[in-house]
């Protein structure tokens, strides 16, 4: 915050989040140490059971003004030690009841998204002869669509949205890394899912192919480097390079500061 004021950000819209929490404990401490937005995900529970504990969190999270993100429908891969082998899409007719029981103020839904560069088997995807690279199935848009009628105006988040950039895949394969078959969301669907009921994207894994992406290109063209300062100043570069093309080219949220004067 400091930092952000005195870059001349007077009045900064910073969140310090808690992303996947598995428990009340975590949830509160989390609470009790600041954050500004807690996620409790209890979508591995069953359906009673997922607003109970949303509710307890949320009960206790707006006593200190702390806004809840909850998630309905479950997500394929493994993030943040929350881990599901198969998915299944959020069911419409559900979101309505599990809002208005559990008082979330955003809700994290499943069309389609999952964790990790690998979102979609070979089988799910058909491959372009031309390059031989898959291209995934689309996003359930249609869940979305009965979602946003369902919640009109209500805050919807989609998880695992990682493209999976090929460009940082290549990097990594052609300096000894091996990522077969990687394979994301397409920016187009990002783009469409932005201009929907969806306020929030959440993207890890190109991040990380991006920083994998420099340090490996790095150390193979410099293999005398030992110290993180050098090997981590390309990774770096390409992590900016890629949330900066997010922001503004996919997700449309650049200049969203309200207050930044």
């Amino acid at each position: 915050m400091e930092y952000a004021k005195s870059l001349g950000c007077n009045h900064p819209e910073i969140v310090l989040h808690l992303d996947h929490g598995d428990s009340f404990e975590l949830v509160k401490s989390c609470v009790d140490m600041g954050f500004s937005s807690v996620m409790i995900d209890a979508s591995s529970k069953p359906f009673d059971e997922n607003i109970e504990l949303t509710k307890k969190c949320v009960d206790y999270a707006h006593q200190f003004d702390v806004t809840v993100e909850a998630e309905l429908g479950v997500l394929a891969g493994v993030e943040d030690e929350v881990s599901a082998e198969e998915s299944h899409y959020t069911r419409p007719e559900e979101v309505i009841e599990f809002s208005e029981r559990s008082g979330c103020d955003s809700l994290a839904i499943s069309i389609g998204t999952s964790h990790g560069a690998y979102k979609f088997k070979p089988e799910q995807c058909t491959r372009d002869p031309k390059t031989g690279r898959l291209i995934p199935p689309p996003l359930a848009f249609d869940v979305l669509e009965e979602i946003e009628k369902k919640l009109p105006g209500f805050p919807i988040v989609l998880h695992g949205s990682s493209s999976v950039p090929q460009k940082y895949v290549d990097i990594i394969n052609k300096y000894g890394g091996k990522l077969p078959d990687a394979v994301g969301i397409p920016e187009e669907q990002l783009r469409k899912a932005a201009k929907s009921a969806v306020c929030k994207i959440n993207i890890d894994s190109d991040s990380r192919l991006a920083y994998t992406a420099g340090v490996r290109e790095t150390l193979a063209l410099h293999p005398e480097y030992f110290d993180p300062r050098q090997y981590g100043k390309v990774a770096r570069a390409y992590m900016t390079d890629m949330y900066k093309e997010k922001i503004t080219d996919v997700l449309g949220s650049d200049h969203k500061l309200v207050n930044c004067d």
